[in-house]
């Protein structure tokens, strides 16, 4: 029975791990007002008919920290980057001077810095959901293993060391919303 409830514990960090991971590049997509190519992670290009990652296609830097420089390693790919960050729906407006593509970034406005910290508070609620499904499902495999004949006393100690695991996760996805808040509401 322990092997099973080992399984279960690894079972639910990689689920966990999973959200976690979704979580951090929902909140990277969240600009702070300073640029960085991570931004622009989640841009897909059309690479000769094939969607393709905009870092496959292409060198993306800050200039300062204001502005990102996409530079593509083939000077055709210009047009289709520029409608891949349109695309993409960032609220970027993307420049291009030929050979490469600049994008600006306005400075964030006190309103708008409130309503990007709701944001980011919004996909931890998110992101901590995910992690009590994950813990839902734990128990519920708990609750079965017990009806096969899992005692009492090991089904107790599961139950708290998936609510320590779940309680870590939670602290992670806290402490990144604070990280995430100063680096927002830092001017």
């Amino acid at each position: 029975m322990t092997e099973e409830l080992n399984m279960i514990y690894d079972d639910l960090k990689k689920a966990n791990d999973k959200t976690l991971s979704h979580f951090e590049v929902e909140l990277s997509k969240i600009r702070a007002g300073k640029a960085s190519p991570r931004m622009l992670q989640t841009v897909m290009v059309d690479y000769y008919g094939v969607p393709t990652a905009l870092s496959q296609v292409a060198n993306i830097n800050t200039m300062d920290s204001r502005t990102l420089t996409v530079q593509p390693w083939e000077k055709i790919m210009v047009d289709p980057i520029m409608k891949g960050i349109i695309d993409a729906n960032l609220g970027f407006a993307p420049q291009n001077n030929g050979e490469s593509i600049l994008i600006s970034l306005p400075t964030l406005t006190e309103d708008r810095r409130k309503e990007l910290v709701k944001i980011s508070k919004s996909e931890g609620e998110k992101a901590k959901i995910g992690i009590r499904n994950n813990r839902k499902e734990s128990l519920g495999l708990i609750k079965l293993l017990k009806s096969d004949g899992l005692s009492e006393d090991l089904a107790k100690d599961a139950e708290l060391e998936i609510q320590t695991i779940t309680n870590g996760f939670s602290k992670r996805i806290d402490d990144a919303i604070v990280l995430k808040e100063k680096d927002i509401l830092t001017i």
